[in-house]
């Protein structure tokens, strides 16, 4: 039996027709099979067209905005340096602050949304939120040490994303040196330190839940220490002595101001025995010390030759202190720290030690603490009152952040969009506005300053646009390098923004 053309149409259309009919009486959330697993059947109008629910946010204004602002922000900088051309004896720091802030000129357009969406938040219009950190950038010359930037997130600013990006612009503009705080181990690779160790290292955290293999809660500014033996390898003689060593290399990637340090800091305690340390810098052994027995805050400083970018450290005892990082840093104007905890809800302050962590941060001088969480949070939230159970959380980090750094000014980022799939499409996570609704609450409750990242991106339905212009990564959650640049531009507009304003009010 042959077959015709019209028949093969006529079989096709009757596919189409039954599909037709199962899409339409298909239950739009799929049949459960258990375990977490369904099937889905996709409806005709996703098939042959965009509804509201699926309808892509149209970007275009704000990569346009963040581009500009970028161009400006550099071409404003290399004015900038050129009359810098100082004397070698001129302070460059006070110098810096005799300039003034950069003009506030920048290129938002006529749309006003753009601009309102793209701003720092404040629940008062005198923006009391930010006055201690733009006091600090205001009077950067009179300070005897550098000002502090703590900058916790989650992946999104894991390997240095974002806090690079306002490192290099608030140290062009205010003074500073170097990257600033760094892990022994990192979670994730740095565009600006690499660091390799001996066999025998590992890290201990707190920041996503308590590392149960350590016996107490001294865990640091960065939520984290290594060591190179673990807790249980301690010996008691000279026949169980340990060697390791960690090396620490420093691109340029960061550019010449994070790469101009003069001074390395190490940050360690809880050695029960005496632990002999060598340094070199550039390849040339340096120093050689013990390091203290005992104390959850101990400090080694070295002097570093600026431009070698080269650190090693020799160990050799029968144990191994609890490291919480290094710094690498200058003697004043702006350091920015990086400390992405991948996995974190941002909900661990509380579980560190109180007076450990207050030691820290009157030691690193810290006047502004930007916290960038949520993204974590969303997969496990089965409803808003999930959403305003977080919002608590979030309140009583706060609360300590305070407490222990009440001179210190707040900045909370919200999540940024996420999206999950239905059907055939990407689309935003249901309850996103939901927590950040009630991220922003509690930063508004605590008097702090909020950034909203969803919409700054272009909220809903945003991180699909951002995927398909190729700066942010096909998981749909996830910035690309470009994504976290043209995201950290905007952030550094709105925030030099807002300290124009308030230097101009000052005056």
């Amino acid at each position: 039996m042959s077959h015709r053309p019209h028949h093969t149409l006529f079989f096709l259309g009757a596919v189409f027709a039954l599909m037709g009919i199962v899409s339409f009486v298909f239950p739009k959330e799929g049949l459960s099979l258990g375990s977490g697993m369904a099937i889905n059947f996709p409806s005709l109008q996703s098939l042959f067209g965009e509804n509201e629910k699926t309808k892509k946010a149209d970007i275009s204004k704000i990569i346009a905005l963040a581009d500009a602002e970028d161009k400006m922000s550099d071409s404003l900088m290399a004015v900038n340096n050129t009359k810098t051309n100082l004397p070698e004896k001129t302070d460059s720091i006070k110098s810096f602050a005799k300039k003034g802030p950069v003009p506030n000129d920048t290129p938002y357009g006529n749309d006003s949304t753009v601009r309102l969406n793209t701003s720092i938040q404040y629940k008062n219009a005198s923006k009391t939120a930010m006055i201690n950190f733009f006091n600090s950038l205001n009077n950067i010359a009179g300070e005897s040490k550098s000002i502090r930037v703590l900058h916790y997130g989650d992946s999104q600013i894991e390997g240095d994303r974002i806090s690079d990006y306002l490192r290099m612009k608030l140290q062009n503009q205010f003074g500073g040196e170097g990257p600033g705080l760094i892990s022994l181990i990192p979670i994730a690779p740095s565009v600006i330190n690499r660091i390799t160790c001996s066999s025998g290292w590992d890290r201990y955290g707190v920041f996503a839940f308590k590392d149960k293999r350590v016996p107490h809660n001294n865990f640091g500014a960065m939520a984290q220490l290594c060591r190179y033996c673990s807790y249980k390898q301690v010996g008691d003689s000279a026949s169980n002595t340990k060697q390791a060593w960690v090396k620490i290399q420093t691109t340029k990637s960061g550019g010449p101001k994070a790469a101009a340090y003069n001074k390395l800091k190490m940050f360690y305690g809880g050695a029960k025995t005496k632990v002999l340390c060598e340094f070199y810098d550039g390849g040339v052994f340096k120093a050689s010390d013990s390091l203290n027995v005992g104390g959850n805050f101990n400090i080694k400083e070295y002097a570093v030759t600026p431009g070698s970018l080269n650190h090693e450290f020799q160990f050799s005892g029968v144990d191994s202190p609890d490291f919480y990082g290094v710094s690498l840093e200058g003697n004043r104007g702006v350091m920015v720290d990086n400390v992405g905890l991948r996995g974190s809800s941002g909900t661990f302050f509380n579980q560190i030690n109180y007076g450990q962590l207050k030691q820290f941060y009157d030691h690193l001088n810290v006047r502004l603490v930007i916290l960038q969480f949520g993204g974590n949070t969303l997969p496990y939230l089965k409803d808003k009152a999930m959403a305003d159970n977080f919002g608590g959380y979030l309140k009583a980090q706060i609360a300590t952040i305070k407490k222990i750094a009440p001179n210190a000014s707040i900045l909370v980022i919200g999540p940024a969009d996420m999206s999950v799939k239905e059907g055939t499409e990407y689309v935003t996570h249901p309850l996103l506005e939901d927590l950040r609704d009630a991220i922003r609450k509690a930063a508004f409750d605590m008097d702090c300053a909020f950034f909203d990242m969803y919409d700054c991106m272009g909220g809903r339905n945003s991180m699909v646009s951002w995927v398909e212009a190729g700066i942010a990564a096909k998981d749909y959650i996830h910035f690309s390098p470009g994504g976290a640049r043209k995201i950290a531009t905007l952030l550094y507009s709105s925030l030099i923004n807002d300290y124009n304003t308030f230097v101009r009010s000052a005056q």
